[in-house]
């Protein structure tokens, strides 16, 4: 399938609105490049497989135990996604995205998903659990903002601003999980602040992420759910955390404190950017299909005409069903979008 940016969509919508009423013939133009975008977002939402129940992640050394009321992107789709649709750098931790069953990446009324990556940075020592003072760590990362915003820039990012712990760090020593979230503010922003959720389950040879972020909001929906997110995900036999070999395994760098503390804030957050401007994109489709439609049937026949595509032509709620592996393998080689 044709890979396409979101820049290069909201730039046609631009062209398309601003002569979609001069002529016929402009209208008529405006009016195929707005059904050709739509063609394109329903032939990429048809094409997503998605799986419940136990999924085995790429490489053996984990896996997602998915329940009702959620559903799970593999690896290829979801580089696609964050990639190709999203706008996001390319990265080659990505080993799928968590989503709420009635959710899709299209969705316009999306609360969150669940990015699943790999960290292969060896041993975490869980020893400073205890002892970690979050207060203390908030204030530090917050110093040290000018640094990070400063290399942000550089990478064409806007600036953050960690306004304090929406969820303050907890790890369960028995299960091995560290889950936290911060409130973040990006740049000017005039749409509320972004909640960053993390979960981090710690193995034998690295640390498994799973990372939401959504609108402040949306808290209390996360949270409702993060218990069943924090079950999902576990190591195969050989890679827990008690299977630990002294002898032959890589200590981390990092420990639990050093964990919350990563330096990943250059990339907090941009998923929920794009997924914002995925919603602007949708509008203006509509509104060019809306101005269309209007310019050719006049007013009342084009209420009619844009009231039936809202409800025929919005992306539809896939419902969750479990897949087999061959059926996935096939789905991300064939129909699938393709990644590279």
């Amino acid at each position: 399938m044709r890979k396409f940016s979101l820049a290069l969509l909201a730039l046609v919508l631009f062209n398309v609105t601003s002569f979609a009423g001069k002529d016929k013939d402009s209208s008529q133009i405006a009016l195929d490049k707005a059904i050709q975008a739509l063609k394109m977002i329903d032939s990429v939402k048809q094409a997503m497989k998605y799986e419940t129940g136990i999924v085995k992640l790429e490489g053996g050394f984990a896996q997602l135990n998915i329940p009702k009321g959620f559903k799970f992107l593999n690896a290829a789709q979801s580089k696609y996604v964050l990639t190709d649709l999203w706008g996001n750098p390319e990265r080659d931790d990505i080993l799928g995205i968590i989503f709420p069953e009635q959710a899709t990446p299209f969705t316009s009324d999306s609360t969150y998903a669940f990015v699943v990556s790999y960290d292969e940075m060896g041993f975490v020592k869980d020893d400073d659990a205890k002892d970690v003072k979050y207060d203390d760590l908030m204030k530090e990362m917050q110093k040290e903002e000018k640094a990070t915003n400063e290399e942000r820039a550089k990478n064409g990012y806007e600036s953050i601003h960690i306004i304090g712990w929406a969820s303050t760090p907890f790890y369960d020593d028995k299960r091995k999980v560290l889950h936290w979230a911060k409130e973040i503010k990006f740049g000017e922003a005039l749409d509320g602040n972004t909640l960053n959720y993390d979960v981090r389950i710690l193995g034998r040879k690295g640390v498994l992420s799973l990372n939401a972020i959504a609108n402040m909001k949306d808290l209390s929906i996360v949270k409702a759910d993060i218990d069943n997110v924090l079950n999902m995900a576990s190591f195969t036999e050989g890679n827990t955390y008690d299977n630990f070999d002294a002898s032959t395994d890589k200590i981390a760098v990092y420990t639990i404190g050093g964990l919350v503390a990563g330096k990943v804030l250059a990339k907090v957050g941009f998923w929920v950017l794009i997924a914002k401007f995925w919603k602007l994109i949708l509008a203006g489709l509509i509104a060019v299909w809306y101005a269309v439609k209007r310019f050719f049937l006049g007013k009342s026949k084009a209420e009619t005409a844009t009231e039936e595509y809202v409800v025929n032509e919005q992306p539809q709620i896939e419902q969750s069903t479990e897949t087999t592996t061959a059926d996935t393998d096939q789905a991300a080689t064939t129909d699938a979008p393709k990644t590279e």
